[in-house]
């Protein structure tokens, strides 16, 4: 490459770097003026109006706005700066809310009042934070291809520029000088100005210490019942396999060493311990299947959680509707705790609920996947009195996962269950069916 060449790439890459400054600059500022500042005062209006039963409405349509701006802002600011802000907004319970369910959930998080200082203070901060950011350069633009002209045919000049314009030669030479030079200060300080914007924003969009302190509570109370749950899980594996599979071989072991002793006496009764054993060993063989098939099930490891719960709802003695959209597989923890919560509830639809039909929907939004799980039995379902509910409750807990149930008496059941989640692998297949 030659040395023009170079010169070239490096003013190119200068030119790039200065324009993207320019450009987050300036996008920093009209969000701040066209979206922050009308969203803070149609939520100080929406409040005023709660009284009124408008601000009922209005309010959670508000502030669900400004936790979208403020989701992007976070997103802008691991993009552009390399600063990560953590979400710190309490989860939606489940199952659908009321209009005054909804406000009251909004309200009682204190992450909806700091965003909405958020959105207030930016308004200034973002204006005088993007104009450095992306001001340097257009500014240094003007001194250079601008100012000159002022200085050949008159004192036109404004800022720093002007001051040449009485000195002759170096009013002329002197703005494109001190242009070039801001424009390629705008290079290094642009970035610099954005990061500082994005700290910014963490000191108020983070999660506080309280929020923190109270997450760290939660992950300690789920460790310890995941830990419990897999003891249990332990446990119940090594007692199948020893009241089981284990037993089966045991006895397997001795009809043949009786066979090979009654072999040459009595051929009869050694062929009948002979058929016993491999009857005994076809049964202990279909137990280790079943108890492999608990742990990891060989379905959900071939066709993911998609083609699993669709062998599931096969395998139920009454119709299940099934509707599933998935663009791709979670993580193969949250499929597994995923499919032996959906596992679970279907044998309770099965074993208790008098259900005629059922019905299965899964899908993945907002970086959660929804599971939710019905039937038109009698209803009457709750979780304290149910270890299997009370189960799925701790697999669920152990990924942050939420369960919800909704079962009047006379039903239907509604079982909402959600897991955080991203998913991977894209690919093909029918978003529904029946099974």
């Amino acid at each position: 490459m030659s040395e023009r060449q170079r010169v070239v790439e490096l003013l190119g890459e200068y030119a790039r770097r200065a324009f993207t400054s320019f450009v987050r600059g300036v996008v920093q500022i009209v969000l701040a003026f066209t979206v922050n500042l009308p969203l803070f005062i149609l939520a100080v209006l929406s409040l005023v109006f709660i009284p009124l039963g408008v601000g009922v409405v209005l309010t959670p349509v508000v502030f669900q706005a400004i936790r979208t701006i403020a989701n992007q802002q976070r997103v802008w600011a691991a993009e552009w700066s390399d600063v990560e802000i953590a979400v710190p907004y309490r989860p939606e319970p489940p199952g659908g809310l009321g209009p005054f369910a909804r406000l009251r959930w909004l309200l009682a998080d204190p992450a909806s009042w700091r965003d909405l200082l958020w959105t207030f203070v930016n308004i200034p901060v973002a204006l005088v934070l993007g104009i450095l950011a992306g001001g340097l350069a257009v500014y240094g633009l003007e001194g250079m291809f601008v100012a000159p002209w002022f200085a050949l045919f008159g004192n036109f000049g404004w800022g720093p520029f002007w001051m040449l314009d009485d000195y002759g030669l170096l009013g002329l030479v002197g703005p494109i000088v001190l242009g070039a030079a801001m424009v390629v200060a705008s290079v290094p300080l642009g970035p610099v100005f954005l990061r500082a914007h994005a700290l910014f924003g963490r000191s108020l969009l983070a999660p506080t210490r309280g929020a923190l302190t109270e997450r760290v509570q939660r992950l300690t109370e789920t460790r310890s019942e995941t830990v419990d749950a897999s003891a249990a899980e332990l446990r119940r594996i090594e007692r199948d396999l020893h009241d089981g599979a284990q037993a089966r071989l045991v006895a397997l072991s001795m009809n043949i060493g009786l066979a090979e002793e009654m072999m040459k006496h009595d051929p009869e009764t050694a062929q009948q311990l002979l058929a016993e054993a491999r009857a005994a060993s076809g049964t202990a063989l279909t137990e280790l299947r079943d108890l492999v098939r608990g742990i990891h099930p060989p379905v959900l490891a071939e066709r993911g959680l998609d083609g699993a719960v669709r062998a599931l709802a096969l395998s139920l003695p009454l119709p299940v509707d099934v509707r599933i959209d998935l663009a791709g597989r979670p993580d193969a923890p949250v499929e597994s705790a995923a499919y032996f919560a959906v596992a679970e509830m279907l044998a309770n639809v099965a074993k208790h609920s008098g259900a005629r039909r059922a019905w299965i929907q899964i899908e993945h939004s907002g970086g959660r996947l929804l599971m939710i799980i019905g039937d038109d039995g009698t209803g009457g379902a709750d979780p304290a009195r149910g270890s299997g509910m009370r189960g799925i409750e701790r697999r669920l807990a152990a990924f942050d996962g939420t369960m919800a149930v909704t079962s009047p008496p006379g039903g239907p059941t509604v079982v909402t269950m959600e897991l955080p989640c991203a998913l991977s692998s894209p690919k093909i297949s029918p978003s529904s069916g029946t099974g």
